[in-house]
């Protein structure tokens, strides 16, 4: 009887245990649900300031997984001169990650000095983050969930993949690495 009646009580304590932590857990993935692109902020590169979507209000976004040492980091100087010819209307930010093969082994201040001395790159640097994967920043996990963004799913592959962000904060469009900043397929979004 005894036996019984602990087992009783263990299914029950497992049985709300459970429950308890599948509501924390759906609370915790509405709240950010709910969450809209301007809702979301990053550490910058240097760490010494933050930048908030919600400042790029009237302005496209174009978001960029960025990476020292791949074949498309030649795509900063593209990345660069599409941010100083549209910088009225258009924000460009790097996201440095070092998941695919290693290819971003830097500090903060490595990636700035390289950025700045091989591209002269003015645009906005994140930290460094995972843009897949369980550590992935919440702001690659609103800009790859279409449950979060409303528009699409997304998955990153590689370096130097760009997801678009129109005026009203909404998610546009993704381009794989391939695609190079100046082509007409994001320029054309701009006019």
């Amino acid at each position: 009887m005894k036996k019984y009646f602990y087992s009783i009580f263990l299914l029950t304590f497992l049985g709300v245990l459970i429950y308890s932590l599948s509501e924390a857990n759906a609370k915790k993935q509405s709240t950010f649900a709910a969450k809209s692109f301007y809702d979301l902020s990053i550490p910058t590169l240097d760490g010494k300031g933050v930048i908030r979507m919600k400042d790029f209000k009237g302005k496209y976004v174009l978001c960029v997984n960025v990476a020292s040492e791949c074949g498309y980091t030649r795509q900063y100087e593209g990345l660069q001169k599409l941010y100083s010819q549209y910088k009225d209307k258009l924000v460009v930010i790097g996201f440095p990650c070092n998941q695919f093969m290693g290819q971003e082994p830097g500090s903060a201040a490595e990636i700035a000095t390289f950025c700045k001395k091989n591209y002269g790159v003015t645009f906005l640097l994140t930290q460094k983050i995972d843009v897949k994967g369980s550590s992935q920043n919440e702001i690659y996990r609103w800009l790859t969930s279409k449950e979060l963004n409303g528009v699409s799913d997304a998955t990153i592959k590689w370096n130097f993949n760009k997801i678009f962000i129109g005026k009203d904060g909404q998610w546009l469009k993704y381009f794989g690495s391939s695609t190079e900043p100046m082509s007409t397929d994001i320029t054309s979004l701009l006019k």
